[in-house]
Order: structure tokens, then sequence, then C-alpha cells
């Protein structure tokens, strides 16, 4: 019985090995995720983690070669088909393929 009680110690062992490894792929290694492409005015926009808000994201487009400008009025495009403004203190929750407008502010469509 001592033998069985090893294997399972030995099984114990590997899992907590395993719990170890993946917590410190989680702490030293961000998750391969850690960047998502969302689209402003129709154009591909590379983002770094997984929370943006308005400001960075007009930002990080206008960095990508997006002509819009830091004053610009950012609006999300839902998927009912209407919109929300997002505004440059606002936080969002990034994930693959949002899309966003943005618009001169005195635009008026």
């Amino acid at each position: 019985m001592h033998e069985h009680e090893g294997k399972t110690e030995g099984f114990a062992e590997r899992d907590r090995h395993h719990e170890e490894r993946q917590n410190h792929e989680q702490h030293h290694h961000p998750e391969k995720h850690e960047h998502f492409v969302i689209t402003v005015n129709e154009q591909p926009v590379k983002l770094h983690g997984h929370v943006a808000t308005g400001a960075e994201i007009k930002a990080a487009a206008i960095a990508q070669g997006v002509l819009i400008q830091a004053n610009f009025i950012l609006q999300e495009e839902l998927p009912n088909g209407t919109s929300r403004v997002i505004g440059d203190c606002d936080r969002v929750q990034l994930r693959e393929h949002l899309r966003f407008t943005a618009i001169a502010p005195d635009d008026n469509s």
C-alpha cells in the first residue's frame, strides 16, 4: 500500500508543479491575446491590453494612420445598428472586432 500512496503523492506533486507553472506563466508571460484589432472609421487599429479609454483608442488610431484628430467624437458601433458615444475618459473592455467611428465635433451627421 505504501507504493500506492507514493503514486498518489506523485500525482499531487505533479499537479502542484503544473499549477505553479501556470501561475508563473500568467504573471511573467502575458496572455496570448494581450492585443486586439478593432476598427476605427473602417481601418484596423491594434490595441494592447484589455481596457482602453476613448482617448487611448483615438490616440492609437491616429498613431496607426487613421485620419482623425484627438478632439473627434468617438462612437462605438453596436451590433443592433445603434451607437454609443465613448468619452475620452470612458473605459472600454477590449475584444476583437469592436467597431468605432470618429467624427469631427462640428459634423452633424
